[in-house]
C-alpha cells in the first residue's frame, strides 16, 4: 500500500508542476484552457500533499533521536 501511495505522490506532484507551468505561461490568461490547467494543478497539489502526509505519518523525525529509558 505504501508503494501505491508513493506512486500517487510522484504522479500528483508531477501533474502539479506540469499543469501549473501551463497555467502560468498561457498566452491568454482568461481562457478556458488556463482555468482547466489551474484546476488540474490544484488537484495535483492537494493529492500530493495528502499522499505526502499519509507517507510521513508515524515516521520519526531525523533531528529527534530515539532515547533509551535507561539513559534518562
Amino acid at each position: 500500500m505504501r508503494k501505491l501511495i508513493a506512486i500517487i505522490n510522484v504522479i500528483s506532484w508531477s501533474g502539479f508542476w506540469a499543469f501549473g507551468y501551463l497555467a502560468l505561461t498561457a498566452e491568454q490568461p482568461d481562457s478556458q484552457q488556463t482555468l482547466i490547467a489551474l484546476l488540474l494543478a490544484a488537484a495535483g497539489m492537494l493529492a500530493g500533499v495528502w499522499a505526502y502526509l499519509k507517507l510521513s505519518k508515524g515516521q520519526q523525525l531525523p533531528h529527534h533521536p530515539m532515547q533509551n529509558r535507561s539513559e534518562v
